[in-house]
Order: structure tokens, then sequence, then C-alpha cells
């Protein structure tokens, strides 16, 4: 199977290095020159527009990190929308808002291309070691023809709908994740008061009743205060304002999703946007973890 990529940044390489050794022919379109010489060197063969893409290939998937890029990808002018016909399958792999998702269900629709909404869950971390979960909605044939695609780099894969199901899956997964390493932070900082070492800390609270894969998967990386990048603050922030939408749009109340974004968004004014979310979780006042707006004072002696 033919599988075209548009959009290989930090979580799309290795995901199209997975697709690549799962033995499929692989065409990506990408802006940035390192971005498409590493996939090259993968094996992949690069296009010169979307056209090219959709012409060349029977599946299309496409990794972004906001609306505005998917938008233009699918719906601009030259986009795929445009492009791409029956019987070939468009796969979108991104965060974003199910108010996009059901603007290029409708346009994709109206060219009887099956889309199907696949948003992972997991880091840059778990996309190079094919760890990620997918969680898939859209026509149901259209599943069945791309599983073994997503399989290449998924460990696993869960269809839940017909529709844009998975958008709003993938937005409750990550409620938990922003809150996880809030409520970490204030955890590690009540510990720290009774004069508990983080090292101490995590290893019982990973092996506790509350202890998840997400807090092991986090536990060496705040043990030792490193806090490079797998998601971002920004990201996490984009993803927590898409909730804070799709919960004003139907008239939920997301309270504590609204305090969380905020925490981050204090991170994010003290410099921190581009380390990992978990970065939260660095030892600071217990204070600042009860105050959102405050600028933090970190304190990692």
């Amino acid at each position: 199977m033919l599988i075209g990529w548009a959009g290989i940044g930090k979580m799309g390489s290795p995901m199209v290095r997975a697709v690549l050794s799962g033995g499929h022919e692989v065409v990506v379109l990408e802006p940035l020159p390192e971005n498409r010489a590493s996939a090259v060197a993968a094996g992949a063969r690069v296009a010169q527009s979307i056209e090219q893409l959709a012409a060349e290939t029977d599946i299309v998937i496409t990794t972004v990190a906001r609306d505005e890029v998917l938008h233009d990808l699918v719906l601009g002018e030259d986009g795929f929308a445009r492009h791409l016909r029956a019987p070939q399958i468009f796969v979108d792999v991104s965060t974003v808002s199910p108010r996009l998702s059901a603007e290029i269900a409708a346009a994709l629709d109206a060219r009887s291309v099956p889309y199907l909404r696949a948003p992972v869950s997991g880091s840059t971390v778990t996309a190079g070691s094919a760890q990620l979960s997918a969680m898939v909605s859209g026509p149901r044939e259209a599943w069945l023809r791309v599983e073994p695609v997503l399989a290449c780099f998924s460990a696993r894969q869960f269809w839940v709908g017909e529709g844009d199901e998975a958008r709003y899956l993938k937005l409750a997964v990550n409620v938990i994740l922003g809150g996880t390493s809030a409520l970490l932070a204030e955890a590690l900082a009540i510990g720290r008061c009774g004069g508990l070492p983080v090292s101490v800390l995590m290893d019982v609270i990973c092996q506790s009743a509350v202890g998840s894969p997400l807090l092991a998967y986090k536990q060496e990386a705040v043990v030792r205060q490193d806090f490079e990048p797998s998601f971002s603050i920004e990201q996490m922030i984009k993803d927590l304002e898409l909730i804070g939408d799709v919960a004003a749009a139907a008239g939920v109340s997301t309270v504590l999703s609204d305090v969380v974004r905020r925490r981050f968004e204090a991170a994010r004014r003290q410099g921190l946007g581009e380390m990992d979310y978990f970065v939260l979780a660095q030892s600071f006042p217990l204070a600042q973890a009860v105050a959102p707006d405050a600028p933090a004072t970190p304190d990692v002696g």
C-alpha cells in the first residue's frame, strides 16, 4: 500500500519510520528541509505538492500541530479536498477541534472520500518505539483497510464510531493528562513540606493505588528534574483551549481544567512554554501550587 504523509515533525518523523519499517512505501510532503532529509534517509520519497502527493498514493495521513495548518492542507484553495477521490482514504492523526473535523468530513464526503479521525496518545518517545495508542472514528470499512498501517506505529487501536467520536475521546484523555501533571506538582509540594525527597515520593506514588502508566513513564524524568519536551506546555495549552471550546459550546462546566490551563499559562509566562508539560513537577513553594496565576520561584535544591 502506498502511503502519503503530510507533516513530519517531532511526532510524524518516528511514525513515518515505523510505517516504512512495516514494509509500506511512503511519500512525504514537508516544508522543513531537515525533516525531509530524515524521511529520505529512512527510505521515503518526497512529493513537491499536495496535488502530487494525492496523485501518487492510496492513503494520505496528516500529522500537524494546529487547526490552522490542517485547515490549509485540506480545505485550502489547493488542498487535499480538491485532489483526493475515492477509493483513496484520508487519515488525520493530529489533535484538532471537532468543529474543524466536521468541516473536513463534509468536504471529503462531497467527493466520496472516506475520512478517518485517528488522533494518537503518547509522546515522541512512544512514537519511536511504536507504542502509541490510536483512537479512531470514521467509516468502519475504511478503518479495516487502514488498521494495519496504524498498527505500525501504535500498540493499541480503538475504533469508536463512524463520526467525530475519536476527536472527543482524545480531548477527554488530555483532560486527565494535563490534570495529572498539575496534581502531581501539588502532591510533591505537600511531600516536600515533610522533608521527603522527590525520589522517595515518586517511588511510592508510582507503586500506590494512584500509580499509572503515565506516572511510571515520567518517574525518572521527574526525579532527575529533566524536562526536555516530549509534549510541550505550549501543546498542552492548545489542547486545553480546545477542551474549553468544546465544553463552552455544550454548556459543560470544566472548572478544574480551567484551573489547570491557567497553571500552564503561568508556566508559559515564566518562559517554560517549550519545556515538557511535566515541568510543573519542579520543586516549588507550596503557595505556588495553589496560586496558578502567581509567578513561580523554582527550588530544585
